[in-house]
């Protein structure tokens, strides 16, 4: 896929009704978690990311920041706003993770991944002392309505699909027109339907051990802060 580095190109990824939202949740983020004290961040994948980036790029402190990303895709957003990348050869711990969300339950659990970041981003939702989540309005749901994405190591690619029906799911392999979609890892991604989902976490652990699953995009651990963008520009802060 082609990526469009312009800046009215990347704003146009969030859906016009809530551009207004979003930036204003970019700068709240800034003023109220981005201080002297903070050294060591994560930044996550999706237009909301990237608003963060950008208002991160305005900030004297940005000097001081080393950032870690979760994808090429927000590493360039990074790069562009010139804050300092570093490897993952540096994260032990996270001060403060920011990053979106495909959809939020009734209960906080999110599913994430439409972006294929999913495995990076748990592990910096693991290893951030404070988590961050950005959303449209739109993706607060009471239960979830949307398949839920599942990296796959290759070699595993059968099995796995047929262990995914088996616990009644409906598995597709994720393709970008005639190709197959590849991860950053080399994996390959399941997108799995459910009829419903009565236990998250319940489920999250079910699917994760089954062998040749790298990671799930159901993420029941809860961020400390959600914040929720409105169509009429205004946004909402709701703690975890």
């Amino acid at each position: 896929m082609q990526h469009d580095r312009t800046k009215e190109g990347r704003r146009n990824s969030i859906p016009a009704i809530f551009q207004e939202s979003s930036q204003k949740i970019a700068a709240d983020i800034a003023k109220q978690f981005l201080t002297q004290d903070i050294r060591m961040i994560g930044l996550g994948s999706g237009p909301m990311a990237a608003e963060v980036v950008r208002e991160i790029s305005k900030l004297p402190l940005k000097e001081h920041l080393q950032c870690i990303t979760t994808s090429t895709q927000t590493k360039l957003e990074a790069e562009e706003a010139n804050l300092k990348i570093v490897d993952e050869g540096f994260l032990t711990e996270l001060e403060v993770f920011f990053d979106g969300a495909d959809q939020i339950d009734g209960n906080r659990n999110m599913i994430k991944g439409e972006r294929g970041a999913l495995l990076k981003e748990k592990i910096l939702h693991s290893a951030a002392k404070n988590v961050i989540i950005m959303a449209e309005s739109t993706k607060y749901v009471k239960s979830f309505n949307r398949a839920v994405p599942i990296e796959v190591h290759p070699f595993a690619r059968c099995v796995v699909q047929k262990k995914l029906e088996a616990l009644g799911g409906h598995p597709e392999l994720r393709t970008v027109g005639d190709y197959v979609y590849v991860t950053e890892n080399g994996n390959l991604i399941l997108d799995t339907g459910f009829v419903s989902i009565a236990d998250v976490r319940k489920k999250e652990v079910e699917l994760k051990n089954i062998a040749g699953v790298v990671e799930v995009g159901l993420f029941t651990k809860h961020a400390n802060i959600y914040y929720k963008a409105n169509e009429d520009g205004s946004f909402e802060k709701i703690l975890g």
